[in-house]
């Protein structure tokens, strides 16, 4: 018997090939993708091209790690296409000016105004998505699809179907309009690309470094003993509605800076971009694993792939199908990760007492926080 206890530490403890290609398979995928298109294209391995794939991968990114969250607590947001959209045209709307026509007069609102009112239409859209699931039991799926058409609709209703096509603002009345945000570079980085890695910072060190991040996980690795142990799970599910919803709209503003226009139909099928990238980055759709670093290399892996069929001349239509290829692979992949996970921590007799909990032993993030939010509180 003893023998047979050691046997699996051995295998533990050795170098698994499989295991590292199957955890590092976003940052092996992207390697792969860049070194293919660099022997097709001489065009694609050059500074300039990497700085304008990145800079079109900051808004797979923005929406990818807003997803992130919310696939942790094991939610989805089908809705953030659609509240990408619905910012651009809010923000274009604004920069067109305001007019009263009562007072007969037209107000242009500084640069900052419209960002924060633009960042509110997507925390108001994630607040709604946010309290329909946590408070009145609405399945994710369904909550989100219906505000992927709301929000739609609303921003056709706004423009009659049309585009906002200049959005440079009036400075001689003090708005200077927000293409810089699209066109500019800081230290030779485009500044949407400075905004991707801010937002993924916060991210990264709210989910590594603070309660809220321990509440996420342990939301999505079981809600039920998240909320016996005193994490306000109904709280946490709307924040990271929020959180998406708010994501969304800078994305919405950056996409409409680098396109110096804002149109109602921005953004469709963005919300199953998103989704691809958090999966392909590592993350399970069950929730309570994932973390922000898998899913920029999943959203990079998505642009990079994207821009380098642009780049050899591959149809439109061929590229839709390799990248529903690539979510499909990541789906299995994880399955097979996960799955693993579970098997190995299964026990051997079927009758023993611990094949309660297996699904613990492989959330470590949700273990953390059940010590931190007093996990005697769940233990029977």
């Amino acid at each position: 018997m003893s023998k047979q206890r050691q046997a699996p530490v051995r295998q533990r403890g050795g170098f698994d090939l499989g295991r590292l290609l199957l955890e590092g398979r976003a940052f092996f995928a992207l390697i792969a993708i860049i070194v293919i298109f660099s022997l097709l294209s001489p065009v694609y391995f050059t500074t300039n091209n990497f700085l304008t794939m990145s800079s079109h991968v900051a808004i797979f990114g923005l929406l990818s790690i807003g997803m992130l969250l919310v696939i942790l607590t094991g939610g989805i947001d089908l809705s953030v296409g659609s509240t990408l959209g619905l910012a651009g045209v809010v923000a274009g709307f604004l920069m067109q000016g305001v007019t009263f026509d009562l007072f007969g007069v037209t107000l242009y609102p500084p640069v900052w105004v419209v960002v924060i009112l633009t960042c509110g239409v997507g925390a108001l859209i994630g607040a709604i998505n946010g309290v329909l699931i946590a408070y009145f039991k609405v399945p994710a799926f369904v909550a989100t699809l219906g505000l992927l058409y709301v929000a739609r609709g609303v921003a056709l209703l706004m423009t009659d179907g049309l585009t906002y096509n200049n959005l440079g603002g009036q400075p001689e009345l003090g708005n200077t309009g927000f293409d810089w945000l699209g066109f500019n570079r800081l230290l030779g980085v485009p500044v949407g690309v400075w905004v991707l890695a801010l937002v993924a910072i916060v991210t990264l060190l709210a989910l590594a470094r603070t309660p809220f991040g321990r509440w996420v996980y342990s939301t999505g690795g079981n809600a039920r003993a998240a909320e016996l142990s005193g994490v306000p799970v109904k709280r946490v599910q709307v924040s990271v509605y929020v959180l998406s919803g708010i994501c969304a709209a800078i994305a919405g503003l950056v996409l409409s800076s680098q396109l110096t226009s804002a149109g109602p139909t921005a953004g469709t099928t963005y919300e199953l971009t998103a989704i691809a990238g958090v999966v392909i980055g590592g993350a399970a759709l069950t929730g309570g694993r994932g973390n922000v670093r898998g899913t920029l290399l999943g959203a990079f892996v998505i642009g990079f792939l994207s821009d380098g069929l642009v780049i050899i001349g591959v149809s439109s239509y061929w590229q839709t199908v390799f990248t529903g290829a690539v979510i499909v692979l990541a789906v299995l992949l994880n399955s097979i990760q996960y799955g693993g996970r579970r098997k190995r921590a299964a026990p051997a007799s079927p009758s023993s007492p611990a094949s309660a909990p297996p699904s613990t032993t492989d959330r470590e993030p949700a273990a953390a926080d059940g010590k931190s939010a007093g996990k005697p509180a769940v233990q029977h």
